[in-house]
């Protein structure tokens, strides 16, 4: 008897990961990377005044001084790279920003492609939002729930289901759980044709809206 394929098992963590909060893998390793970057750059300055690489490379200007004279002798190009060098970062910098504060994917899912009845070109899309209000809808009518949202994520090959729950106060929380994997995420699975759909639960007590007071 085999165990379970250990890239089967790295692979549903990475979409059990994307069902608890949204990957920041890009913009982390991004920040690493000009992190280290700077912190290099540093390092050669400091090691540079202090004479690591001679005294007589300390005393001189950081720039070469042929470096300098050629600044000094074509003003105008060297302030159109500044500015060109500028432009590319502040380019940059907007990139990075609109990448990180991009709307959060949630994929469409195919299923049946073709249809039972259809040509190659037919296929049976879900979207997300469909499949979301239906998991919210089952799940929100588990006794002990009060209310449910559901968001599906990740990517249309691996999708996961991001779900919150505001339970009642007198809730059994082990029993909505099981009840919530056996019930509705079983049938969301069936549903998709997915043989795996990674879910993330949110629980929330529910309090009930204070009713209008009487004078």
């Amino acid at each position: 008897m085999t165990g379970p394929d250990p890239r089967t098992t790295t692979a549903l963590r990475r979409r059990a990961a994307a069902a608890i909060a949204r990957s920041t893998v890009g913009e982390r390793t991004l920040a690493v990377v000009v992190g280290l970057l700077l912190l290099a750059g540093g390092c050669l300055v400091a090691l540079l005044c202090y004479g690591v690489f001679g005294t007589g490379r300390a005393s001189r200007p950081l720039l070469d001084p042929m470096i300098v004279d050629a600044l000094r002798t074509q003003p105008l190009v060297a302030r159109f790279a500044a500015i060109v060098g500028g432009l590319l970062l502040a380019v940059l910098g907007l990139v990075w920003a609109a990448h990180a504060l991009r709307p959060e994917r949630r994929p469409d899912l195919v299923i049946d492609p073709g249809g039972p009845d259809g040509g190659p070109d037919t296929s049976i899309v879900v979207s997300a939002a469909a499949a979301a209000e239906a998991v919210a809808a089952q799940a929100a009518a588990l006794p002990g729930v009060g209310r449910a949202r559901a968001r599906l994520v990740g990517t249309e090959a691996a999708p996961a289901m991001r779900v919150t729950l505001w339970l009642a106060d007198d809730a059994d929380v082990r029993d909505v759980l099981a009840r919530l994997d056996a019930e509705v995420l079983a049938t969301a699975r069936a549903s998709l044709g997915l043989a795996d759909l990674p879910a993330a639960v949110r629980l929330e007590l529910d309090h009930p809206q204070p009713g209008p007071r009487v004078a």
